[in-house]
């Protein structure tokens, strides 16, 4: 029962490892080797998951193969921009993806998680909204400040408001999430 919280907090450290690379990184070397940096260790958490869960997470590999994209493109065309439009991009992507589901009557937060949840069908599509809604709004927030901050307080940013905003709104909607689940003793209602 001890080796329980051990496990929780070394997960914990392995999902903030990109981040916190990538912070360092800029810190140290600047923004190129922040990006690199914040890429090798994302691959190292996915591996590490892959070798624990004996599964690759869809949104963390699309997350990955988007970020060495867009790092490999600021390393070939020497342009920084591509490293800070990165989350504009991805921000925007799924909340189109998550949206535009929902035009088209699909929860598509069940595509992503619906291997890890089961949850009843009007609490992915809720999930869906708030997570299109939020993540139209990271998108939003990138590009005002990269656009109209130096990079230090872009970097500062990404990694002390837009990372713990993340966290926070992903923790408030737990209660939906929990109310949502699917169990033994309570049926799926469509």
């Amino acid at each position: 029962m001890a080796s329980y919280p051990r496990m929780k907090l070394l997960s914990f450290f392995l999902e903030i490892m990109p981040l916190a690379g990538f912070f360092v990184g800029f810190e140290l070397y600047g923004l190129f080797a922040a990006a690199v940096i914040s890429v090798v260790l994302g691959v190292i958490v996915m591996g590490v998951n892959w070798i624990k869960t004996g599964r690759l997470a869809r949104f963390a590999l699309f997350s990955i193969v988007m970020s060495a994209g867009f790092t490999f493109a600021a390393l070939y065309f020497n342009a920084a921009i591509f490293i800070k439009v990165q989350p504009t991009i991805f921000n925007g992507l799924f909340a189109a993806v998550l949206l535009g589901g929902l035009l088209v009557r699909k929860a598509m937060m069940r595509e992503f998680f619906g291997t890890q949840f089961q949850l009843t069908p009007p609490t992915w599509f809720l999930l869906s909204r708030r997570w299109g809604l939020f993540f139209f709004c990271l998108a939003i927030a990138n590009e005002l400040v990269w656009r109209n901050a130096s990079d230090a307080d872009w970097v500062a940013f990404k990694t002390f408001i837009a990372a713990p905003a993340s966290v926070l709104f992903m923790m408030a909607q737990l209660p939906l999430t929990l109310r949502g689940r699917i169990t033994n003793d309570r049926p799926v209602q469509e």
